[in-house]
């Protein structure tokens, strides 16, 4: 068995007779057209046009590009997780592609000697999965199963494992992985997330330079020790750090200091003091290149990039790049006073399913100083102008561009807001500095 990395979480697993493609994020642009790659890729989409299947783990554009699977061919089978809700599946259905939908812990054959076992991220555990997202298990109705939007892969051709753990979070994965385990034993590469793909620090508003600095390497250090978490339950032989790798281009190219997504080879070098190696032994890979499972073996060293290329690269190449609404008008303020009494329905409607409270006040920038004020306790939205934030006993504020703002207001159709969030085009501030994971979930429902 054979596996080649692309890019991010976008990877190719192959034997003599059949071949996988993972999560192909193979063009710029993705979220809004803030993620883009480093360094640039020589892969092209329709390179991959003869493989078996695709398998793409969650909806998220650096997992599920639409961008990318447009240029491929259609006849290929696209698996995913059987979710409970149908919105991956219906966004991949109708670029044209036939959707496998697997059950959860179920191998399934691809072709010659391939298989693939997807699982969910949250095992369908109700005490791991809680009511983030309104989920079945609160509901009552624990058979619609998982509501995590990610999912994870175990891949085998009956001598080898490949277990891709893409986006899924540790500790809410852990049984998911303990089911891979107790499965199929031995595991021979781990693809595993290492980094953050995520707002946190460059978006804070109100972090100082040295602030965000700090941040950054407390989220790098974090997401480091977690990774390892993954290598001591699976114990591989091989474990290939990869996911949430990119780079911001347009105007938001300047907050590439800040993100928690350290160099490779920084990353490379952490591992390697901090894992032993005799047990498991860390491999990158540049772009195309592949392990050969029966043997170790690389297809070529890892080679760094140069800093000072990457850097000129972002500066006159990316930083010169639009973001997608950016070549839009600026909506008049009637345009947006017209969705909010809808879209602060939706958004109550989600709170008091997932029946969450917080005395936190949300503020979103409209036009010029005014902000729409909304309630995460029931007591309904308004407008203000220039507020003072003082007079909150907590606030979460919110800086998006009003073009953007329209699209998110349109609905889901237009934009979400949870990938305005991850693509960094939201600037926030909050207080206290603490993270309220359901304030952002419920905020995911403000739209029209």
């Amino acid at each position: 068995m054979k596996v080649s990395y692309l890019s991010s979480a976008a990877v190719l697993v192959e034997t003599g007779d059949a071949s996988l493609l993972c999560d192909p994020w193979l063009v710029d642009g993705a979220f809004y057209g803030s993620w883009c790659h480093y360094p640039p890729l020589d892969s092209e989409p329709e390179s991959f046009d003869d493989v078996d299947a695709i398998y793409i783990s969650h909806i998220h554009p650096d997992h599920f590009d639409p961008a990318t699977l447009r240029r491929m061919d259609k006849d290929i089978p696209v698996i995913i997780h059987d979710y409970r809700w149908d919105y991956l599946r219906d966004e991949i259905a109708d670029l044209g592609f036939e959707v496998l939908e697997l059950d959860h812990d179920s191998r399934t054959h691809i072709a010659g000697d391939l298989h693939i076992n997807v699982l969910a991220a949250d095992a369908c555990d109700p005490e791991l999965c809680g009511n983030y997202f309104g989920c079945s298990w609160v509901e009552g109705n624990p058979e619609l199963g998982s509501t995590q939007v990610d999912s994870l892969a175990a891949i085998d051709d009956g001598e080898y494992t490949v277990v891709n753990m893409n986006d899924c979070p540790y500790p809410l994965v852990e049984n998911s992985m303990r089911q891979v385990k107790d499965r199929y034993g031995e595991i021979d590469l781990l693809c595993h997330q290492y980094s953050a793909a995520q707002f946190y620090p460059q978006c804070m508003i109100d972090y100082t330079h040295e602030e965000k600095l700090a941040a950054r390497r407390e989220v790098i250090v974090e997401k480091h020790e977690m990774a390892t978490e993954f290598i001591d339950l699976f114990e591989p032989d091989y474990y290939m750090p990869f996911a949430g790798e990119y780079v911001l281009a347009g105007s938001l190219a300047s907050l590439n200091q800040y993100t928690a997504n350290p160099p490779r080879a920084a990353a490379l070098e952490w591992f390697e003091d901090n894992v032993d190696a005799d047990d498991h032994q860390c491999v990158f890979l540049n772009s195309g290149e592949h392990i050969d499972l029966s043997t170790g073996r690389l297809s070529s060293p890892y080679e760094p990039v140069d800093p000072e290329e990457k850097r000129q690269y972002i500066e006159e190449e990316l930083a010169e790049r639009t973001l997608d609404y950016e070549d839009a008008p600026l909506p008049d303020a009637e345009e947006l006073y017209d969705r909010l009494p809808e879209a602060y329905e939706s958004f109550e409607s989600n709170r008091q399913e997932v029946a969450y409270e917080t005395d936190t006040t949300v503020l979103i920038n409209l036009l010029d100083d005014e902000y729409v004020e909304l309630s995460v306790s029931g007591e309904g939205y308004d407008t203000v102008r220039d507020p003072d934030l003082d007079r909150y006993d907590g606030y979460v504020r919110v800086e998006v561009d009003p073009r953007l703002l329209r699209r998110l207001l349109d609905g889901t159709e237009s934009a979400h807001w949870s990938d305005a969030k991850i693509g960094s085009h939201l600037g926030i501030s909050k207080e206290p500095d603490i993270y309220e994971r359901q304030l952002y979930n419920c905020l995911g429902s403000f739209h029209a």
